[in-house]
Order: C-alpha cells, then sequence, then structure tokens
C-alpha cells in the first residue's frame, strides 16, 4: 500500500514563498503529495498547487507578484486593507471554483475572531476562503462566511499539521516559514502585528512538530514577511531545505511500508 503523504503549509507573509520551493523539491524527488493543508499564505499556495497549475508556472508568475498591484488600501476600521483586489485575483487563477473541484483534497484554516475556534474549510469558494485564511489581524479587513467573522488562520494555527492528519495522511511533511527573527527590524505596524503573531505561536509550534513526521523550517527570516521582495531568494531558501531533508522523507516512506 502506498502512503498518502500530506502537506501542511504555514503562515508568514511574503515569506509563504518558500512553500513553492519545497513543492518544487518534492516534485523534482519524485515525492508525491496525495492532500494539503494550509493556513494563511500556506492556503494560498496550496490551493493554486492544487488547482493543477504547473509549479514552474507558479513560481514564475510570484517572482513578478507585486504588493502594490494586489493591495486595496481603505479607511481603517477593522483593517488597513480591504481585500477585494486579492480576492479577484484567487478567483482569477481558480477559475472561481470551490475547494471540492480541486485535484486533490486541500483543507484551508481560519480563525474565528469572536469565538477564537479553529475553522477548517474543505468545501466551498476558494477565493472567499483564502481571503479569510490570509486576512492579517490588524492588516486585512476580516471576512465574513456564513456568519463567522473570520482572520488569518495562522494565528490559531500556524502550520495545521493536525488538520492533514485528520484527513487520512499516513506520512506528514510541514513546512513552517514563521519563526521569529530576533533581529527584526521594526518599523511599522504591519512589522509589529507579524512578530507578534510568530511570537505567539512559537510555543504551539513545538507541540506541532510532535505532529509532524518531517518539519521543514526554509531559512527565511531574515526576509520580510511583508516586503514581497528577494521572491526567488525565498522560493531557492524552500528548495534548499527540502532537499537536506530528502533522505528522512524517504526513509519515513520505508519505514511505513517494513510497517504494512
Amino acid at each position: 500500500m502506498v502512503p498518502k503523504i500530506g502537506l501542511a503549509l504555514g503562515s508568514g507573509g511574503a515569506r509563504g514563498f518558500a512553500h513553492l520551493g519545497v513543492l518544487k523539491a518534492l516534485e523534482d524527488h519524485h515525492i508525491p503529495v496525495s492532500m494539503i493543508a494550509g493556513s494563511s499564505m500556506g492556503a494560498l499556495v496550496g490551493c493554486l498547487y492544487a488547482f493543477g497549475h504547473d509549479l514552474h508556472q507558479l513560481i514564475k508568475l510570484s517572482t513578478s507578484f507585486r504588493r502594490n498591484f494586489y493591495f486595496d488600501f481603505t479607511i481603517p476600521k477593522m483593517g488597513f486593507i480591504e481585500g477585494k483586489r486579492v480576492k479577484h485575483l484567487i478567483q482569477l487563477f481558480t477559475h472561481n471554483k470551490n475547494l471540492e473541484q480541486l485535484k486533490m483534497p486541500i483543507c484551508v484554516v481560519a480563525t474565528d475572531l469572536q469565538t477564537g475556534e479553529k475553522v477548517e474549510f474543505m468545501t466551498g469558494n476558494i477565493a472567499e476562503i483564502v481571503r479569510a485564511s490570509i486576512a492579517i489581524p490588524g492588516i486585512f479587513t476580516p471576512e465574513k462566511i456564513d456568519g463567522r467573522l473570520l482572520v488569518d488562520g495562522g494565528v490559531v494555527d500556524k502550520v495545521p499539521v493536525v488538520s492533514v492528519r485528520k484527513m487520512g495522511a499516513d506520512i506528514v511533511i510541514g513546512s513552517d516559514v514563521a519563526r521569529v527573527n530576533k533581529k527584526a527590524e521594526i518599523s511599522t505596524v504591519y512589522d509589529v502585528i507579524m512578530q507578534s503573531i510568530d511570537i505567539l505561536q512559537t510555543e504551539v509550534g513545538v507541540a506541532r512538530e510532535i505532529d509532524t513526521d518531517i518539519m521543514i523550517r526554509p531559512q527565511v527570516e531574515e526576509y520580510s514577511a511583508r516586503a514581497f521582495k528577494n521572491i526567488e531568494e525565498i522560493i531557492s531558501r524552500g528548495e534548499e531545505e527540502t532537499v537536506k531533508m530528502i533522505p528522512d522523507i524517504k526513509k519515513a516512506i520505508s519505514s511505513f511500508y517494513k510497517e504494512k
């Protein structure tokens, strides 16, 4: 029996482009991904990949990404960015489909701002749900779905390894791109919010690692989560770190076969 490999892609703003490098290394080494769970930027990358877009085209597209093209600033009430532009972008690249129409099972994680609950989506409109999952509190306005006010999935689950395990994964690979940068330049409200979330998630991340068979940690701390610069380097860091972990991944797969 072939093991079902689940990939948990974490939050981290622009550093989340490293997930593309993770996926590239897995493809290059013929490690098949059966399902994905994602929070925030991990949800966006995961859905675009699960849609079936060619990975090399996604990488090419991401390197031309400029935040000013897609961020629509608004008068602050519940956030600085309204998010209509980025939602339209997601609609465009996913053909306005639902999660259940993607080529592999995917779970998108968001946070209920009123109850603090983790909300897991496996059905429903991709653009709306991913828009909710990337809604960094204080930066993006929350997204309302089914009467719930939703924000960034990374608030409650930075790397959703539990979610992908629940989906039926035999082997879980996590990609964590949001560790605390102790030398971070804190100069904007965005920096304050992102650094605070990373700090709050540190202890939770330790617990998540226990639930993960393989945790990949691309060395992207030096890059700003908000800048959307150096994207090629960020992707390369994801690929490089994953290549280092390929022997461990293959060992986990071999162990699965031996147990069966």
